[in-house]
């Protein structure tokens, strides 16, 4: 299914002709008349964009995308029919991610929505790319947290890492030597105790039952691995 867009704008000849235009390549359209029943489509449904009407009845299109702006990140490309800078540059303050003057060519809106979706898709990829999630654990690579069950558990420098690393590596087992190398540093020579320190730490900040690990596992006589949790 195509990406779904929703037009506010009570100018109701603009709208058959984006929806039919829109259409014509693949995007779900929706639309709004006014700047009520605007904001309650945002709420109520799922949108990868909106194009957002300055002037409208009942709540000005400013008013709206700042309202959305409290709720959701979704991109708004605000629509005016006036050219001066001023209305610009409010729209956007007022979280608008674009903006397109009255009269527009369909194929520059169409080249601005391509646009602002590539972004959204490359920054979706960066941040898939930072985080990692196995069951109820979310680890943020990039922000260096830990969430369990949607709460923040905070930790060292050295239990983050040594966690990140076992997680990556699910259910592959590393020996204490091969941990206090690769966490503590390729010259590292020191007691391979300090890594059975930092799990028993860990586990007393992250496991239900430290006694009974859920994640961080023990295979004995050889080392510590991660076990992996489905969502």
């Amino acid at each position: 299914m195509g990406k779904k867009i929703l037009v506010v704008d009570d100018e109701k000849l603009i709208v058959k002709g984006l929806r039919f235009s829109l259409e014509q390549d693949n995007y779900e359209v929706d639309a709004a008349y006014d700047g009520e029943e605007g904001l309650e489509m945002v709420r109520q449904n799922r949108y990868d964009i909106v194009l957002l009407d300055l002037m409208l009845p009942k709540i000005s299109g400013l008013e709206v995308c700042q309202q959305i702006r409290e709720f959701s990140d979704v991109p708004v490309i605000m629509l005016t029919a006036k050219g001066e800078d001023m209305d610009k540059i409010l729209g956007l303050e007022y979280g608008a991610d674009d903006y397109i003057t009255k009269p527009f060519n369909i194929l520059e809106v169409k080249a601005r929505i391509k646009a602002i979706l590539r972004r959204v898709s490359a920054k979706e990829s960066r941040q898939e790319e930072n985080v990692i999630e196995s069951g109820d654990l979310k680890l943020d690579k990039e922000n260096r947290r830990l969430y369990i069950a949607g709460r923040e558990v905070g930790l060292t420098s050295k239990e983050f890492e040594l966690l990140e690393f076992l997680v990556s590596h699910p259910g592959k087992v590393f020996d204490r030597a091969k941990l206090l190398k690769l966490i503590w540093g390729s010259d590292n020579t020191g007691d391979e105790r300090t890594v059975d320190v930092h799990v028993r730490r860990l586990r007393e900040k992250i496991e239900p039952s430290p006694s009974e690990p859920r994640y961080v596992q023990t295979k004995w006589g050889v080392g510590y691995y991660y076990q992996e949790h489905r969502s």
